[in-house]
């Protein structure tokens, strides 16, 4: 590979779940150059046959790589010099990480990246719940082997508080959806349980949940969950604070209210440490960014510290200038207006009159619209999807639609005894392998590296993008995708903004996309439904608006304003009464579409 073994760091890993020794030929092992020389580079490992990767033995040919049928192995060939910086391994040929953030005291740090590059295990290994192993995986270490490692850093201090017990921190996790399993009673019950700062009814106001008190945590909806995590998290008394995407499932006034909540921590002289993917989001809560980089399940490595603005722009370009690293051959870049207008055909595929639906707890009021062929119609703030898709039915009302609707829920569910493959066709219905819908939908998406894999084993990414996919797999006119970028990462997000904007089009169908992430419905949408009232009590929808006019309505409501990056075109959240932010206020552009000259 052109690197002599004095400057290369290897990496060998294999995926687990992927590797099949029972369907292949061995072929990782035959066709390996040094065990042709009579090495043992490639072994099978004897409990199982799965196989086993010297790395000290590995030339990096990557032979291997390429001849694997299944795709589970991954060889890299670093710097010798990042070696040094490994933090964390889980065992042999398996994910490790190089590099740790420093939590700042009275700053958010945001972490960005894609999924699998080890953002949760910083969250686990800052907080006290994994011990840093340097590599060493199979052997135990003890702190004042950790403390010495991190001699001469900010870290060490860091460290010996763990170590002595004097370390308070407090974590969101990502799966809330779990927390019913673990809780029984009442939100009321579980947040004065934790409330250690006497700020239970304060949080209870911001974050909108004084209708769910008396209700059971395994009645809540995921948004309610996510903001009741955030609130428990919050409660308690710690130096440091981890929120693993808590943005999830809640609608974009909710997503603000989080947002203040975590910045009102770090105003208290607090460290806060936030995941998150809604890159809007993070660029409005955060002070300072790390990006972390990599082969996702392999291998993760934390950047420098960087400005937020620097940082985001730093990991759109895929490029990090005083480290001299390109991580991404593609820059991403945003058009400050939709260039398809003239694409959307002038008559109507699916119309519907003024609605009402009246749920246990929830009024929903509706105005009349239309959704156009060609056309992909963005829904902000709340969903009246499951009437669309013909789930629920409207208490009062008509939508008139004879075409094929082909719906995407919310909430997914994992309860298939099967794998990815055989899901995909029983939606199908005929062979994957060398058809147009694998070129067309499951390449372009990067579902065929999942095909074997089991769907109660997928991670909340990959499921989401096997759910997108079995929806597009279907023949239908529209296509009605509620919250499609849920546990999607930042990446991944764009990547499909610009996908499905194109198979809408080259399809000659339409869509309807609910998500919260601003971003992606400025990316994806043509036209905007925008949802306003009280959330869990009620709402009402417009009528389907031009993204520009509903762009607009939607931040006046939440008295925020847009401008756009002078180097990507992404919209920027103004700093709150700055110069910009009353300038656009006083002529009621709240948002710029517009792309400033450098």
């Amino acid at each position: 590979m052109g690197n002599s073994p004095d400057s290369t760091h290897r990496i060998a890993v294999l995926d687990q779940e992927l590797c099949q020794p029972k369907k292949c030929g061995l072929e990782c092992i035959v066709y390996c150059p040094v065990n042709k020389t009579g090495g043992e580079c490639i072994v099978q490992r004897p409990q199982d046959g799965k196989a086993v990767i010297s790395e000290d033995l590995c030339n990096g040919c990557g032979i291997c790589v390429k001849k694997c049928p299944f795709d589970a192995i991954v060889i890299v060939n670093l710097a010798k010099e990042l070696g040094q910086d490994k933090i964390h391994q889980f065992g042999v040929n398996s994910f490790r990480l190089y590099r740790l953030p420093a939590p700042k005291k009275g700053s958010v740090i945001g972490l960005l990246g894609k999924n699998g590059m080890g953002k949760s295990t910083i969250v686990n290994l800052l907080s006290g719940n994994l011990k840093p192993n340097f590599g060493n995986y199979d052997t135990q270490i003890d702190w004042d082997d950790v403390i010495k490692r991190f001699h001469g850093t900010d870290m060490k201090d860091y460290f010996e508080r763990m170590a002595n017990g004097t370390l308070r921190t407090s974590i969101k996790p990502q799966l809330v959806y779990l927390i019913p399993q673990a809780f029984k009673g009442t939100t009321k019950e579980l947040i004065r349980m934790y409330d250690e700062r006497q700020v239970a009814d304060r949080l209870i106001a911001e974050l909108g949940l004084k209708y769910t008190l008396n209700t059971k945590v395994s009645d809540l909806s995921g948004g309610e969950l996510q903001r009741l995590a955030v609130a428990v998290a919050s409660s308690k008394n710690a130096d440091y604070y981890f929120f693993d995407e808590p943005s999830s499932y809640n609608d974009v006034y909710q997503r603000l209210a989080v947002a203040k909540v975590i910045q009102g921590l770090a105003n208290e002289g607090k460290s806060v440490m936030v995941v998150e993917h809604d890159m809007t989001l993070l660029d409005y809560l955060s002070d300072y960014i790390y990006i972390l980089y990599g082969e996702p399940g392999a291998y993760g490595i934390v950047s420098s510290l960087q400005s937020t603005k620097i940082g985001i722009n730093n990991f759109l370009e895929g490029y990090l200038p005083t480290e001299n690293v390109r991580f991404r051959e593609k820059a991403f870049r945003f058009e400050a207006t939709s260039p398809v207008d003239d694409m959307i055909l002038d008559f109507p595929v699916a119309s519907y009159s003024h609605l009402t639906k009246a749920f246990t707890s929830f009024k929903l009021k509706v105005d009349p619209g239309q959704i156009r062929k060609a056309e992909i119609v963005g829904i902000v703030g709340g969903t009246f999807m499951k009437i669309l898709a013909g789930i629920d039915k409207p208490d009062s009302g008509t939508i008139e639609s004879n075409v094929k609707i082909s719906y995407k829920p919310q909430y997914l569910n994992q309860d298939y005894d099967g794998d990815v493959q055989s899901l995909l066709y029983s939606v199908y219905q005929d062979v994957l392998g060398g058809s147009l819908i694998e070129e067309q939908i499951l390449n372009p998406m990067s579902i065929k590296k999942l095909y074997e894999r089991k769907i109660s084993n997928l991670s909340g990414g990959e499921l989401q993008k096997v759910a997108i996919a079995a929806t597009l797999i279907r023949k239908a006119d529209i296509y009605a995708l509620d919250e499609p970028s849920a546990f999607l990462d930042a990446e991944d997000r764009i990547v499909l903004a610009k996908f499905l904007q194109r198979f809408v089009r080259s399809q000659g169908t339409s869509a309807v996309i609910i998500d919260h992430d601003i971003q992606l419905i400025d990316l994806i949408a043509d036209s905007l439904i925008i949802f306003e009232g009280e959330p869990g009590v009620h709402g009402s929808a417009t009528v389907p608006m031009l993204k520009e006019a509903g762009m607009n309505k939607l931040l006046e409501g939440l008295s925020i304003t847009y401008r756009r990056d002078e180097t990507t075109g992404r919209p920027r959240v103004n700093k709150e009464s700055g110069r910009l932010d009353r300038s656009q206020k006083a002529s009621g552009d709240y948002y710029y579409v517009k792309k400033p000259v450098a």
